[in-house]
């Protein structure tokens, strides 16, 4: 049924059918969202007067389906993988979680080199780092005007030293994006647990985000214990999500709720199979009020706001540099298990490298980083795809294989076909989806020629796919053609942006 059809029938029904109307707004629902079109807006060219319990409904339930990304969430998706660098006075004492009464003194590495950390990065195929700016202890990596456990009451570089201003310097030389993490909870800090703090984390969060340029990404954690004053504070998160839209309007805001992007529930890098990128926020709080972890691992079908799933885990036991770890670095084959279940799922990666008492990334860190990459590149350094022939029935498609995020296939229920010049090994496919128009697949197969029966396999099937998923071939898979179908979504026709074969 097509928009003028349904208006005369509506008229119809609200003369002599009272009761069709239930099934008529159904129709028009599912309309208004195939086209985008407002559901309540059309209701009221339809007839002005009436407006059922159920309409209300269905208008709340149009507005969960058609969730949709920012321009600086579109542009985060897009990063993939990057950095995280927990660095401060725990680095020194040995310890995770800071008490806030260390001295000033114990910061002080001897060969900080914020460009070593960059070149490291860059070897990794990493966007980005994300530094600790002030972690639980309270410290800052930078000379705040808004506290006196900083490093300008360090010793190093005579109190005139400015980690943050290195790193951001360091980031530009070598074309890598910027995030802060900046923990609200302050051990040290003794307005913490009073009214005034929240001013005071505004100001010092207003430092971060005008001193150091442009931002990807700022970090909230959700931890929140007592200050020195033995009081625990009541955060002002509704203020501090206000300010960083307004000074920093391109970086993704990280917490268990967003906005920008969501914790995935647990730290070990991994994001469900089944990855909504949608989150229902509402009655929830971060840290101790977050919704399940399980929810945040695998999001919401229908949730109220576009919030994506980061992974964090550390390449390390420990999230800061401890030396007794120096010889439990994660290999390059555990990385690539942790990349294939974030990435591979739809999420980023935020892999935490911590840098040691000099102030550099360990060798044995970078190795395994520059391992990680290689391996990465072995595997999906070239995609098969771009020689293929691509189908849907008889009409060959470009735009699912020419790299560009703004172009996409509508497609429904029907076999994608992938056509290689000659049979060859294959052990992963890649699929993404047009996420600017939000994510609708609910589960796809995936088929595989076999030149002896000259006949389709089964080769594996999966549930979403969202900014992209990576689906691992069955082992010692060789052909010369293979098919997708999407079997479920959310919405008809599904948009997909791109198909990679390695």
């Amino acid at each position: 049924m097509e928009l003028g059809e349904l208006k005369r029938a509506w008229h119809e029904a609200v003369l002599k059918h009272e009761k069709e109307i239930l099934g008529l707004e159904m129709d028009l629902l599912s309309i208004c969202v195939r086209n985008r079109a407002n559901y309540f807006t059309f209701v009221q060219t339809l007839y002005p007067m009436r407006f059922s319990i159920f309409s209300i409904f269905l208008i709340v339930s149009t507005a969960l389906i058609a969730q949709r990304p920012t321009e600086a969430q579109l542009r985060w998706h897009e990063h993939e993988f990057y950095l995280f660098l927990h660095f401060g006075p725990n680095t020194f004492t040995n310890v995770e979680w800071g008490h806030g009464t260390e001295a000033e003194d114990v910061f002080q590495p001897s060969a900080l080199d914020c460009k070593q950390w960059c070149r490291v990065a860059k070897a990794a195929g990493a966007k980005g780092l994300i530094i600790t700016a002030k972690h639980h202890d309270g410290f800052c990596l930078w000379p705040s005007a808004f506290s006196k456990h900083t490093v300008r009451e360090s010793p190093w570089k005579n109190g005139q030293g400015d980690v943050l201003q290195e790193l951001s310097e360091a980031c530009r030389e070598e074309g890598l994006l910027l995030g802060f993490y900046l923990s609200p909870w302050d051990r040290n800090h003794p307005q913490y647990g009073t009214p005034e703090y929240n001013e005071i984390y505004v100001q010092t969060m207003t430092e971060l985000m005008t001193q150091y340029g442009d931002l990807f990404e700022f970090w909230w954690d959700g931890a929140n214990g007592e200050g020195p004053n033995g009081k625990k504070q009541v955060y002002d998160f509704r203020r501090f999500e206000k300010v960083a839209a307004q000074v920093q309007s391109q970086a993704v805001v990280f917490s268990d709720i967003g906005p920008g992007c969501r914790w995935v529930g647990n730290e070990n890098g991994l994001v469900g199979e089944t990855n909504w990128c949608t989150l229902d926020t509402a009655g929830f709080k971060r840290g101790l009020g977050a919704p399940s972890n399980d929810t945040l691992f695998h999001g919401n079908y229908n949730g109220a706001a576009w919030i994506p799933a980061e992974c964090d885990v550390s390449i390390r036991p420990g999230w800061f540099y401890h030396p007794e770890e120096d010889n439990k670095v994660k290999t390059k084959e555990q990385l690539l298990h942790i990349w294939l279940n974030s990435v591979g799922h739809g999420a980023n990666l935020l892999l935490n490298v911590p840098p040691d008492r000099r102030g550099l990334i360990h060798p044995n860190d970078s190795a395994a980083l520059v391992e990680f990459a290689a391996l990465r590149k072995t595997l999906f350094g070239t995609n098969l795809a771009k020689a293929a022939t691509v189908k849907t029935g008889k009409n060959r498609v470009e735009t699912l294989t020419d790299a560009l995020t703004t172009t996409f296939e509508a497609v429904e229920n029907q076999w994608i076909q992938i056509e290689l010049p000659a049979e060859q090994p294959l052990k992963y496919l890649q699929i993404k989806e047009h996420i600017a128009n939000g994510q609708s697949v609910r589960q796809f197969e995936v088929e595989g020629w076999n030149a002896a029966t000259q006949s389709y396999e089964p080769w594996g099937a999966s549930t979403t796919i969202g900014s992209r998923k990576i689906v691992a071939l069955p082992e010692g898979a060789t052909s010369s053609k293979l098919r997708v179908r999407v079997t479920a979504a959310k919405r008809w026709p599904v948009e997909l942006s791109e198909i990679s074969l390695y």
